[in-house]
C-alpha cells in the first residue's frame, strides 16, 4: 500500500564527490600511451621510468579505452588528483596510514564528514541508556571499565591479524585461495557463459531434503560439502567467536546443526537464493525467521570486511612497494579490488519497524571492536522505532493496536506486523570503519544500504528528473537480499523489477573511483553475472518467480525450496459448502481475459435477478478490482467499493450500506483486507474471484459467512493459480484440481 504512512525523514541527496587521492584514471601502460600533454600519469614515478627513446603505440580503441576516455572527461578532477600524488610523494601527507574508516579505498567517492550536508550536524553521540539497552550496544564514552578492557583486546586482536596477514603474504594467499569470497570475485567469467546464462534456463539437477515436507534444488554441482574443513565454516575469525558468542549465550545447543549455520552455508556459496516458505516472526516464526536472518546478516558483515581486509592489505603492500606497484598492478591481477562505488550490500525491507528490528540485529552481531562507536543511534531510534499512525485515514487501522487498554479485535499476526512504525518510505546507508559503525552515511561511503523499494525508486525518480543526481551507489551492489518479500507484494512489485533493473549499471560519472584497482568485469559490464540475489518470504507468487528466473542472473547458480502444502481448509471453523470452478485459459497472458469471461457468462447471470443481497465479491488484485467495476457500472448494478485506495469515509457509507442490504453487491480487495482486517457483516454469499496470496487470509474470508442463510462460497480458479491453490487446498488436491477432467470441485 505505497501511497500509505509515507512520512518524509528529509533524506539529502548526495553532493557531488571530489575525486580521492588514489581514484584518478589511467590507461594500460602496455597498452596505450598517449602524447605526454593529453596523459595523466598515475604516478610521477612513472614518468621518469619512461625512456625518451619509447615510440607510442596507437591501437584501435577498446571498450575498455573508451570507458577510459570517458571517465576522464573531466580533466580538473584529474589535475586535481596529479598534484594531490605529489604532495604524497614529497610526505605532505599522512594517507600512508592507508586506515579504511576514512579513505575511498573500496572504490567509493568518500570524504571528510566535515564537507558533508546537513544529515551529519546532529551531535556524533546521541544514544542514551535506553537505547544503549534496547540494541545490547555500548557507545563511545558511556562504557564501563569492563567493556573498554573488551574492546582494547579485540581491537588489539584485530590488529594482530591484520599484521599477520601484511607480513605472512603466502599464509594468506592461501587462506584466501580456499574462501568463498576470493573463489567467487576471483573468477574470471568467460564469453561461453555469459552466452548461457543469457538464455535463462535453468535445471534444478539435485535436491537435498529440508525439514517439514520441503526440499532445496540447485542448479550445477550440489552445494553440500564438508564444513568441518573450513574454519569457522568461512567466516572471518573475529566473526566466527562473536557469533558463537551470542548463540552460546542464548542457550543455543549445536552450533553446527542450527538453522543459523545452515542457512549461512548456503549464502556462503554465493548462489541465487530462493525461500519463499519462511514462517515470519508475526506467524510465529520467531525462531526460523530470526535465524535466517542472522544468517545474511553474517554473510553481509562477513563479505564486507574481507572486502575491507583485501583493500587494506593491497595498500599496505603498495605503500611499500612504491616502486613497482603500477608495474604489479599492470601486470597481474593481485591488485585489482575496487568496485565502481564503495555500497556493496543493498537489504530492500517493506516497512520501518521491520528494518528497525534488522538493523538492531545487525549491530548486535557486528564485533565488539567494530562498534565502540555506533554514531546517530538515537536519531535511528526516533525515526524507525515505535511511532504512531501518520495520517487520519489509517486511525481505525492502529486506533485498536494501540488504544488505551482495550483489547484488540485485530488477529495477532497483524498486530505483531504493524505495531511499531509502520511507514514504508526509507532509505539508509550503514558504513563500517576500523572501529565504528555510522547510520545515515552518505549513501556513496556507505557499506550497506538498508531501504524500502518505494524509497529507492524515489531516488531513482528524483535522479531521472534532475541531472545533478543520480543513483550510481547501486553500480556496485554485490548482494542484493530482498526479506519478507510477501509483504512487499502487497505494496507494489513493479518497484522492486524497477531497483533491480538499476543495479550493476555503468555509472553516469566518475564517483572518485580507481580504475587502475578496479574488477576488470566492472569494466565489461558483466558486475550482474557476479551479484548474489537473495530472496526470503512467506509465500512464492508468480512475480517472485519472475524476477528469480529473469533477473538472478549469478553465475554461480541457484537453489530453491521446494515445498509440500497440507492447506488451510481445517481453519474455516463454519460448516460453509466450498465450490470451486474452474475455467479454462491458454496462457497466463490470457488468464486475466478468461477469467472476467467466465465471471460474466457463467456467474453474474445467476446474481444479477436475484433478490437477494449481501454479495461480496473478493478480489485479489486492483487491477481485477477496476474491471469488475467497471463491468458492474455498465450493468447497473447496485454494489459499492472497499479498495486499497478508497477513502476513509467512503469505507464506513459502504459497509453501513451493505450490512443494511442499500446495496447489493461489494468489492472487497485482498490488500484492503490485509492494511485493515476489517470484519464485514451482511455476507450472504461468497464470490471470490481471485484466490488471495496469502492463504491466511481465505479462512478469515471465509469465516465472515457465519449467520448467512446458504454458507456458501465459490471460487474461481485455472490452472494457472496453482501456487495459490495449493496453499490453501494443500498440494496434492490442487494437482488433482488442476489435471482433472471434471471442472467442479466441492469442499464440505
Amino acid at each position: 500500500m505505497a501511497k500509505r504512512n509515507r512520512q518524509k525523514h528529509g533524506f539529502k541527496n548526495p553532493k557531488t564527490p571530489e575525486i580521492s587521492e588514489d581514484g584518478e584514471i589511467v590507461r594500460k601502460k602496455h597498452k596505450v600511451e598517449e602524447h605526454t600533454s593529453q596523459r595523466i600519469s598515475p604516478d610521477p614515478a612513472e614518468l621518469s621510468n619512461v625512456d625518451s627513446d619509447d615510440e607510442a603505440v596507437f591501437k584501435e580503441p577498446s571498450a575498455y579505452d573508451n570507458l577510459l576516455v570517458t571517465l576522464g572527461s573531466g580533466g580538473k578532477y584529474f589535475s586535481d588528483a596529479y598534484r594531490r600524488r605529489q604532495r604524497e610523494e614529497e610526505g605532505k601527507s599522512d594517507s600512508e596510514e592507508n586506515e579504511y574508516d576514512d579513505s575511498d579505498s573500496l572504490g567509493g567517492s568518500g570524504w571528510d564528514d566535515s564537507e558533508r550536508g546537513s544529515d551529519d550536524e546532529s551531535p556524533k553521540i546521541d544514544a542514551r541508556e535506553s537505547i544503549i539497552e534496547k540494541f545490547g550496544v555500548v557507545v563511545a564514552g558511556e562504557e564501563g571499565e569492563v567493556a573498554e578492557m573488551e574492546n582494547d583486546r579485540d581491537t588489539s586482536e584485530s590488529e594482530q591479524e591484520h599484521e599477520s596477514q601484511v607480513h605472512s603474504n603466502g599464509a594468506v594467499e592461501a587462506s584466501e585461495c580456499v574462501s568463498s569470497y576470493s573463489m567467487h570475485l576471483g573468477h574470471q567469467i568467460s564469453k561461453g557463459e555469459i552466452d548461457e546464462l543469457s538464455k535463462k534456463r535453468w535445471k534444478y539437477k539435485w535436491e537435498v531434503s529440508a525439514a517439514e515436507n520441503c526440499k532445496w534444488v540447485g542448479t550445477g554441482e550440489s552445494f553440500i560439502r564438508d564444513d568441518n574443513l573450513k574454519p569457522g565454516y568461512g567466516l572471518k575469525p573475529s566473526l566466527y567467536r562473536h557469533w558463537l558468542n551470542i548463540y552460546e549465550t542464548s542457550e543455543g545447543s549445536d552450533f553446527h546443526t542450527s538453522k543459523e549455520r545452515l542457512f549461512f552455508s548456503l549464502c556462503d556459496s554465493y548462489r541465487d537464493i530462493l525461500n519463499c516458505s519462511k514462517r515470519p516472526f508475526y506467524h510465529k516464526g520467531h525462531g526460523e525467521d530470526s535465524s535466517t536472518m542472522d544468517a545474511y546478516i553474517m554473510h553481509s558483515l562477513n563479505h564486507i570486511f574481507r572486502t575491507r581486509d583485501l583493500v587494506t592489505q593491497n595498500d599496505t603492500k603498495m605503500a611499500k612497494h612504491k616502486e613497482t606497484a603500477n608495474d604489479e598492478i599492470l601486470s597481474g591481477g593481485g591488485f585489482l579490488d575496487h568496485g565502481f562505488t564503495r555500497p556493496k550490500v543493498l537489504i530492500l525491507l517493506p516497512l520501518r519497524n521491520i528494518a528497525f528490528r534488522v538493523v538492531k540485529r545487525l549491530i548486535q552481531l557486528t564485533p565488539s571492536n567494530h562498534k565502540v562507536n555506533v554514531e546517530y543511534l538515537g536519531r535511528f531510534s526516533d525515526d524507525f522505532g515505535a511511532g504512531e499512525a501518520h495520517d487520519n485515514e489509517d486511525d481505525e487501522v492502529f486506533q485498536d493496536v494501540r488504544g488505551s487498554g482495550q483489547k484488540s479485535s485485530k488477529p495477532t499476526d497483524f498486530r505483531a506486523l504493524f505495531d511499531g512504525n509502520p511507514d514504508d518510505h526509507f532509505m539508509v546507508g550503514i558504513k563500517f570503519t576500523r572501529k565504528s559503525m555510522k547510520l545515515y552515511s552518505d549513501f556513496y561511503t556507505s557499506d550497506m544500504i538498508v531501504a524500502s523499494p518505494l524509497g529507492l525508486i524515489t531516488k531513482i525518480g528524483e535522479a531521472e528528473r534532475e541531472k545533478d543526481k543520480d543513483v550510481d551507489y547501486l553500480s556496485s551492489i554485490e548482494i542484493l537480499i530482498i526479506d519478507h518479500a510477501d509483504i512487499i507484494a502487497m505494496q507494489n512489485w513493479s518497484h522492486v523489477n524497477t531497483v533491480v533493473e538499476q543495479l550493476n549499471c555503468l555509472p553516469s560519472k566518475q564517483h572518485g573511483m580507481d580504475v587502475m584497482r578496479m574488477r576488470q568485469w566492472y569494466l565489461d559490464g558483466y558486475a550482474r553475472f557476479y551479484r548474489q540475489s537473495i530472496v526470503l518470504g512467506y509465500f512464492l507468487n508468480p512475480d517472485m518467480n519472475a524476477l528469480f528466473n529473469q533477473h538472478c542472473l549469478n553465475y554461480e547458480g541457484k537453489v530453491k525450496l521446494v515445498c509440500e502444502y497440507k492447506g488451510v481448509l481445517p481453519k474455516v471453523l463454519i460448516q460453509a459448502r466450498q465450490i470451486y470452478e474452474r475455467f479454462d485459459a491458454d496462457s497466463i497472458s490470457e488468464a486475466d481475459d478468461a477469467r472476467l469471461e467466465y465471471f460474466t457468462k457463467k456467474v453474474f447471470p445467476k446474481i444479477k435477478d436475484s433478490i437477494q443481497g449481501g454479495i461480496m465479491l473478493f478480489i485479489s488484485s486492483y487491477f481485477e478490482f477496476v474491471r469488475i467495476r467497471n463491468f458492474l457500472k455498465s450493468q447497473n448494478a447496485s454494489f459499492c467499493l472497499l479498495g486499497e485506495y478508497t477513502k476513509q469515509s467512503d469505507i464506513s457509507r459502504s459497509r453501513v450500506w451493505f450490512f443494511e442490504g442499500r446495496k447489493k453487491i461489494m468489492l472487497y480487495t485482498e490488500r484492503a483486507h490485509f492494511y485493515h482486517r476489517y470484519k464485514i457483516r451482511g455476507i450472504q454469499n461468497l464470490i471470490i474471484y481471485s484466490l488471495p496470496e496469502r492463504k491466511e487470509l481465505y479462512p478469515e474470508i471465509v469465516n465472515m459467512l457465519e449467520g448467512s442463510h446458504g454458507m456458501t462460497s465459490t471460487v474461481l480458479f485455472s490452472r494457472f493459480d496453482q501456487l495459490r491453490l495449493e496453499r490453501i487446498v494443500g498440494s496434492t488436491a490442487a494437482k488433482r484440481m488442476i489435471t482433472s477432467e471434471k471442472s467442479v470441485f466441492a469442499f464440505c
